[in-house]
């Protein structure tokens, strides 16, 4: 049994923990103290995860010692990005975008010790990882109901997230500017939280939902996944945050920023990811604050090279005009608004606030 089955075993058996009585009440402290700081401790949730069931496959194996360049190490890291993380993702719980060791602060080439050097900001969280690790270290059969522990705070922080996104009353009579004055207001509020970047990328997969099904030129046309949007541009493995694939080929893709201008480092990586996943007709780089001014003789350049050289065609345009124009060719509001808002809901890594926001505008401006 691989480490992805395992974690799928155990759950299972994760949604109630009534029925463990033999952790030691610091311990279950710990946990719960993970718990609390998950959403923003994905990266130490992730590895305590990862070592955690580790330890119940090879129990011999000293989990500490979490890369292979350590004496009698295992490379931690790989385990997570093949196994973890993606079964993390599968069900829906808090997970880093690749792996919980991509973190600078669990990344240190020294073994997860109480005395361990790693600069994890909360001391709170860092004292409950390396004691969680210890314990299980030292009581390996014990690894099974501290992995449903965690677990079972994961399944809780997703919980809390849950928001029922209130239903239209009045669909029909929804303009397409009432809709651009509703996601102007939702992209632009500021929340003081992660999350407030994904959600154009949200609204751009819900056009792009409908385009497939109803734009001759996408017949016969896939959407790819919608991914995390926590990844950088050079690590993550996808041409774009939205990817449309056509006879298994990658034929458009779409790059959104919410919060940064066009420079010719964006327009760059752009070209290398063209390259890369040999992108066959059309990189949209959209953004909300605009390109600038200063890179603009550059970025032509870039365009007009990568259109002769490679036949991929750059496009640069602003979020909002974008979307007015999409809901134009589109023509149906009410179908856009119902898709956005129940991707809205079901969303990891969109939070509580943005989608108590979304409410809120949809009451104002929606559903009059």
């Amino acid at each position: 049994m691989n480490h992805r089955q395992k974690l799928l075993e155990i759950y299972k058996h994760s949604s109630t923990v009534t029925d463990i009585s033999n952790i030691p009440q610091d311990i279950l402290t710990n946990i719960n103290d993970i718990g609390q700081k998950i959403s923003s401790q994905k990266g130490v949730f992730t590895v305590l995860v990862t070592l955690t069931t580790h330890k119940i496959i090879s129990p011999k194996q000293d989990i500490r010692y979490h890369q292979s360049s350590l004496k009698n190490g295992f490379s931690g890291r790989s385990v997570d990005t093949k196994y973890i993380t993606p079964t993390l993702k599968e069900l829906g719980l808090p997970s880093m975008a690749e792996s919980g060791w991509l973190t600078r602060s669990l990344e240190q080439p020294y073994p997860y010790t109480l005395e361990y050097e790693g600069k994890i900001s909360n001391k709170i969280v860092k004292n409950a990882f390396l004691s969680i690790i210890d314990y299980i270290q030292k009581k390996p059969k014990k690894a099974v109901n501290i992995l449903r522990l965690l677990l079972h705070e994961a399944i809780k922080a997703k919980q809390r997230l849950i928001v029922p996104i209130i239903p239209l009353s009045n669909p029909e009579n929804i303009t397409i500017q009432n809709v651009i004055n509703s996601l102007t207001e939702h992209f632009e509020t500021k929340y003081n939280v992660h999350g407030g970047s994904k959600l154009p990328v949200i609204a751009f997969y819900a056009i792009y939902q409908i385009l497939i099904k109803e734009i001759k030129r996408y017949e016969d046309s896939t959407l790819a996944p919608l991914g995390s949007h926590t990844a950088s541009d050079k690590t993550s493995k996808s041409s774009g945050d939205i990817e449309i694939i056509k006879n298994e080929i990658n034929f458009e893709a779409v790059e959104i920023k919410l919060d940064k201008r066009i420079d010719s480092t964006i327009v760059r990586i752009a070209i290398e990811k063209i390259h890369k996943f040999n992108l066959l007709e059309r990189y949209y780089i959209l953004s909300h604050t605009g390109t600038k001014e200063e890179d603009a003789k550059e970025i032509q350049e870039l365009i007009d090279k990568t259109r002769k050289e490679h036949g991929c065609q750059i496009i640069l345009n602003g979020v909002i005009p974008t979307i007015k124009y999409y809901l134009r060719l589109i023509g149906d509001t009410e179908e856009f608004t119902k898709i956005y808002s129940t991707l809205i809901e079901n969303d990891a890594e969109i939070k509580q606030i943005h989608k108590k926001t979304w409410n809120k505008i949809i009451a104002k401006n929606l559903n009059k």
